[in-house]
C-alpha cells in the first residue's frame, strides 16, 4: 500500500493511506543506507506488519524543519513590531527557490502603519509581484485558497503574526497567540515532532521550526541564480558567468540604475555574496 507519513515522534511514524492511519517503523535496510523517513514522504508499507518498506522518490527535502515534498512555503512578513526587514525577505525568498519550493509572500500587521508607511509597503508589493511572487495581506480572503491539496511550510521571524494567521484561516487549530509553534524562523517552540495538519483542504507543518535560514550552503552562484529578476535581465551582461559586482556592461547593474530592479534587492544580493 502506498501512503504519506503526515506525524513522526522518536522511531514512530505515522502513514495516513487514503482515509486511514497506521503507525509504522521503518525497515533497518533504511538505517543501513543512511536514509531516514521524513514526514512528507510517500511510502510503500506493510499494512499488516506496520512496516515502510519503501521510500518513494522526493522533489525536496528540508533539513530543519525535517520534511519533504514541500509545495510552497508561506513567508509572514510584518511590516511593524518588528518592523519591515528585506533583508529577511529577501534571504527566506532566496533559500525557498534554491529548495524547489514555491514561495507566498503574506504582509501581517498592514492598520498599525501610517499613510507613508503604508504606501512604502504597497510599492514594495508591487515590485514583487511584478517579478512573479504571489503576494497577500493577511486580511485577504483569497490566501485561503492556496492551501487546497498543497504541503505548505511557513516562515517568518518571531512575532510576524503566524500564530494569528493560521487562527484565522482556521479557528479549530486554537494556536496560542505569541508562540511559535509553525515557522521557520526563530522563536520558542512547544512542538517537539513533526506532523502535518489538514487545513482548507491541504497539509500544513506544524514543526520546532526552522533554524537553516543562512545561506551557509549555497554558492555565490546559487544566490545569484535565485533572484529570480536578475536572470531576465542577464542576457545584457557582457560575461556570460557575470556575479553583477564589478564587471563592466552588467545588464543587472544597469537595470538597478534604472530602477528596473529594487535598489534594496540588489544591495541584499551584495550583502549576501560577501557573506
Amino acid at each position: 500500500m502506498i501512503g504519506k507519513i503526515v506525524k513522526q515522534i522518536s522511531n514512530d511514524y505515522t502513514v495516513k493511506v487514503d482515509n486511514k492511519l497506521y503507525i509504522c517503523k521503518a525497515r533497518g535496510k533504511f538505517r543501513k543506507l543512511g536514509i531516514t523517513p521524513l514526514v512528507g514522504d510517500n511510502v510503500e508499507i506493510d499494512e499488516k506488519n506496520n512496516y515502510i518498506l519503501d521510500i518513494l522518490t522526493r522533489k525536496n527535502q528540508l533539513t530543519r524543519p525535517s520534511i519533504s515534498n514541500v509545495d510552497q512555503a508561506v513567508i509572514v512578513t510584518s511590516v511593524k513590531i518588528p518592523d519591515f526587514s528585506s533583508n529577511l525577505l529577501d534571504k527566506l525568498l532566496t533559500i525557498i527557490e534554491f529548495n524547489n519550493i514555491k514561495p507566498i509572500i503574506c504582509f501581517t500587521k498592514l492598520d498599525l502603519l501610517d499613510e507613508n508607511e503604508l504606501n512604502y509597503i504597497i510599492n514594495i508589493q508591487k515590485y514583487y509581484r511584478k517579478i512573479g511572487y504571489d503576494v497577500y495581506n493577511n486580511t485577504d480572503e483569497q490566501i485561503k485558497k492556496i492551501f487546497k491539496d498543497k504541503i505548505t511550510v511557513f516562515a517568518g521571524q518571531s512575532g510576524a503574526g503566524k500564530s494569528s494567521l493560521l487562527n484565522r484561516l482556521d479557528s479549530n487549530l486554537n494556536l496560542e497567540i505569541g508562540e511559535v509553534s509553525i515557522a521557520l524562523g526563530r522563536g520558542k517552540h512547544t512542538t517537539r515532532h513533526t506532523e502535518l495538519i489538514e487545513v482548507l483542504g491541504g497539509l500544513i507543518a506544524d514543526t520546532p521550526g526552522f533554524s537553516a535560514i543562512d545561506l551557509s550552503e549555497m554558492k555565490n552562484s546559487d544566490i545569484r541564480d535565485n533572484f529570480i529578476e536578475f536572470n531576465q535581465y542577464k542576457t545584457f551582461c557582457e560575461y556570460k558567468d557575470c556575479m553583477h559586482v564589478n564587471e563592466e556592461k552588467c545588464g543587472v547593474k544597469e537595470n538597478v540604475l534604472t530602477k528596473n530592479i529594487l535598489e534594496s534587492r540588489y544591495q541584499n544580493y551584495l550583502k549576501f555574496i560577501k557573506r
